[in-house]
């Protein structure tokens, strides 16, 4: 069953059919060969989309376009500047550090290298950085907006694995911040063999200039996280805070953006939500099969079987996840392998949490590895830089966000109590 399961799924995958629609007939094909009712199907779909927890996911994704649309993206790039800017290769530094203002924002990937791409990579190419590195770095930057909280897969992982969706948030910080050290160190390293000049001028006047300019956009993840945090709303009613608070933003502070604006806006973020959605909606159906053929065990008991050493097997769930992230888009992935992994990192006493982490984080990783690769993607069409180069480019920071990984991977196993 697993080898015809997969290899429905891979097959379908390979003749280039979108990938919702794939796990779709595999599990058609499953029940049309068991000759189970298919009112499974449907009855499925709508049980993994009926989650109050997933009404955060459409409200994210909306406040992150929202904010990398309009002025917030600009102010925030403008205060890291004036903070590192002043290093050789101080641009660079500002890149990533925007990127990680931005991931607490937008809980986005693609949006988070949308939005710091935008004002950044022409003010890099005038200062005769190389335009390739640029691109690859806020590429890779932007996997960090996953990463810092709120972030869209965890929000997913919660509820797949039944996870507080708080907890996650909470123990996302060091990890996005480990990232984004890991591209600094890498970025200057690059500057300085290859001389690159300085950014603005250290200045306590500048700082607190583009501070209070950013105030806005910089509320934005205390407003969220704060919130989550004190117990005053929900993780779901904090994305919804998050939109209005966009919208006040941008229609009342910076008046950034027109009704046309709004409804583009809106319309993109309607589509991406349809297209996660309709995966998720899928992937229940799949889940269900999973289960009710126990294939979950059998993959535990035969990875199992390669060693009884916790390491060597969490070092194998790394290369699987990562190796998922190069050919499947992060939701997909992160919803078609919680269901298998769950019962081999709980066999291996690995706590739940700490598990969410390594595969948003590995999954992450494959957004900027090809051919499925949404932020090269992006930084491609915000460069006007064929995805060839970019991807070239990238390959220093994609060694060092796998280090990051299993960082992330061994250190907890090593020190207990660090996970809370």
């Amino acid at each position: 069953m697993i080898v015809i399961l997969f290899g429905t799924f891979a097959l379908l995958l390979l003749l280039g059919i979108p990938i919702a629609i794939s796990i779709g007939l595999t599990v058609l094909f499953i029940l049309l060969s068991q000759d189970i009712s298919l009112i499974v199907i449907p009855q499925r779909m709508f049980a993994g989309v009926d989650s109050f927890p997933l009404v955060a996911v459409p409200f994210f994704i909306l406040a992150g376009d929202l904010m990398a649309r309009g002025k917030t993206s600009e102010k925030l790039v403008q205060f890291a500047d004036s903070i590192l800017g002043f290093l050789k290769g101080g641009l660079w530094v500002v890149a990533v550090l925007a990127s990680m203002f931005f991931a607490a924002i937008s809980g986005s990937g693609a949006a988070t290298t949308a939005a710091v791409g935008t004002p950044l990579i022409p003010e890099l190419s005038k200062k005769k950085y190389e335009p390739a590195y640029s691109a690859a770095l806020i590429a890779a930057g932007g996997c960090i907006g996953v990463v810092i909280p709120p972030s869209v897969p965890m929000v997913l992982y919660a509820v797949i694995a039944d996870q507080s969706v708080a907890r996650l948030f909470l123990n996302g910080f060091v990890p996005g911040t480990l990232m984004g050290l890991v591209l600094i160190s890498i970025a200057l390293s690059i500057a300085s063999r290859n001389n690159y000049p300085r950014g603005s001028r250290f200045s306590l006047k500048n700082i607190g200039k583009t501070f209070f300019e950013s105030i806005w956009g910089l509320l934005t993840p205390v407003i969220i996280l704060g919130g989550i945090f004190s117990g005053f709303f929900t993780p779901s009613e904090a994305a919804v805070i998050a939109v209005d608070y966009a919208l006040l933003v941008s229609l009342f502070v910076y008046r950034d953006m027109g009704w046309r604006d709004f409804m583009q806006t809106f319309i993109k973020s309607a589509i991406t939500m349809s297209v996660v959605m309709f995966v998720i909606a899928a992937s229940s159906a799949l889940c269900w099969v999973l289960a009710n053929w126990q294939i979950p065990s059998q993959i535990a008991a035969a990875i199992l079987s390669f060693s009884s050493n916790k390491f060597i097997l969490m070092l194998l769930i790394s290369i699987v996840i990562l190796i998922s992230g190069v050919f499947m888009e992060t939701a997909s992935a992160l919803i078609i392998l919680t269901p298998v992994f769950l019962p081999l990192v709980t066999e291996l006493g690995v706590n739940l949490v700490h598990f969410g982490l390594i595969i948003v984080i590995g999954l992450a990783i494959g957004m900027i590895t090809p051919p499925v690769a949404i932020n090269l993607y992006v930084a491609s069409t915000v460069s006007g830089l064929p995805i060839e180069k970019i991807s070239k480019a990238v390959i220093p920071f994609l060694i060092g966000l796998i280090v990051v990984l299993l960082m992330i991977v061994y250190v907890p196993l090593i020190f207990k109590g660090i996970i809370v």
